[in-house]
């Protein structure tokens, strides 16, 4: 992975790094799924959520509980395709550069 040499992704644009790995990490994981052919209960989901991922991605800086949101719903979805586990994991981290979100007080 780049972030694990120190290196940034070259875009040719001042396009935000994590964004760009983001893009990459899910665009990865839907290929994974396309070439899975077993069905299983839950892939309209995943599919759905990694649709609504790139398009986070697609759009600029994504909202970050949003992103959490859509990761939570892949992983359940998908959590038991071994097959996915590597590319799910590496959507988990391209979510994690984005920090955690702002916590509200609730007073």
């Amino acid at each position: 992975m780049l972030r694990s040499l120190g290196q940034r992704p070259v875009t040719g644009s001042d396009e935000d790094p994590r964004v760009a790995e983001l893009r990459t990490a899910v665009s990865r994981l839907r290929r994974e799924l396309a070439a899975i052919r077993s069905d299983f209960p839950d892939r309209a989901i995943a599919e759905d959520e990694l649709a609504a991922l790139a398009a986070m991605a697609a759009g600029g800086t994504p909202e970050i509980p949003r992103l959490r949101g859509s990761l939570l719903l892949v992983a359940g979805a998908i959590g038991s395709v071994s097959a996915l586990a590597r590319g799910l994991s590496d959507v988990k981290q391209a979510v994690d550069l984005f920090g955690e979100p702002p916590r509200t007080s609730s007073s």
